[in-house]
This record gives C-alpha cells, sequence and structure tokens, in this order.
C-alpha cells in the first residue's frame, strides 16, 4: 500500500512539474533576449513600452455592428524580447468588468522601424481563446483591429507615459 501511495504522490509531483514547466515555457520566463544583442528599433520599442499605459477605446464591429466606443486600459510595466519574434508584455489590463493583471506573449512584426503586434488565435490565460490582433504602434499612438472568436472591431489610443 506505501508503494502505491510513493507512486501516486511521484506522478502527482511529476506532473506539477511539467505543468509549471509547460507555463514558464509559455510566458517566457527566464528566457529574455540580452538587452546588448538588440538591435535599435528593439531596444528604442523596449524603452518606448516601460511604464506606460494604452489609454484607448474599441468597438464592436462585427458580425453585427454595435453602436458606441468602448473604454480600455492596458497599464504595461515592460516588454521583453524573447526568442525569435515573440515579445512578453508585462501588463495590467482593463476592458469592461475585467481588470486583471498578467504576462502575456505576442509575436512583433516589423515595417521598418514601426512595430506591430500581430496575433492570431492566442490564448489568453484567464481571459480564454481564440483572441487576435493587428494593432501598430506609431510613435505615441496605436491603432488597429481585434477579434475574440467571431466578434471584433478596431481599437486605437495614446501611448502615455506614467
Amino acid at each position: 500500500m506505501r508503494t502505491i501511495l510513493k507512486i501516486t504522490a511521484l506522478v502527482a509531483l511529476l506532473a506539477l512539474a511539467w505543468g509549471a514547466g509547460w507555463l514558464a515555457s509559455g510566458i517566457g520566463v527566464g528566457r529574455a533576449t540580452p538587452e546588448a544583442s538588440l538591435e535599435e528599433r528593439e531596444r528604442a520599442f523596449s524603452e518606448s513600452m516601460r511604464e506606460v499605459v494604452l489609454d484607448g477605446q474599441f468597438t464592436v464591429a462585427w458580425p453585427e455592428p454595435r453602436e458606441g466606443v468602448y473604454r480600455d486600459r492596458y497599464e504595461i510595466a515592460g516588454v521583453t524580447k524573447l526568442d525569435g519574434d515573440r515579445w512578453r508584455f508585462d501588463a495590467r489590463i482593463t476592458y469592461g468588468n475585467t481588470d486583471v493583471t498578467l504576462p502575456v506573449v505576442v509575436p512583433i512584426l516589423w515595417a521598418g522601424d514601426v512595430p506591430m503586434i500581430r496575433m492570431v488565435d492566442v490564448e489568453i490565460p484567464g481571459l480564454g481563446n481564440e483572441f487576435g490582433a493587428t494593432i501598430v504602434f506609431d510613435g505615441d499612438r496605436y491603432g488597429g483591429t481585434w477579434d475574440h472568436g467571431e466578434v471584433g472591431g478596431f481599437m486605437f489610443g495614446r501611448v502615455v507615459r506614467e
């Protein structure tokens, strides 16, 4: 009987360790690209996104357009380049009844020196899955499209230094 309990405890411990490793890998813990190896545009983007608020608005445009513009707010403590085109945003996300702080890993693509988030059917822990967005950052402004499942629209706003 003790052997079965020990084996069960070991399996549970291994499953917990695997789950923690999977979560850490997904949010990019410990995988930051060294600051010295960042390209100039990457370094400039990282510095421009330190202790800022994306203070903006969004619309719901499809599948059925809704009247009105809704407020949203993303408090960004900072961004960290991980591997390849993946970046981690340490963010507090506020919209509607949602108010959550978490690391969000997204791909950043570049149009010259202009960074753009491009995500398709991404899962955000605690918020759900099937999130998509194409957001362009232009100095102290941002704008683009968003979707969550079948619902989507436009989002835009200002990048404000805290």
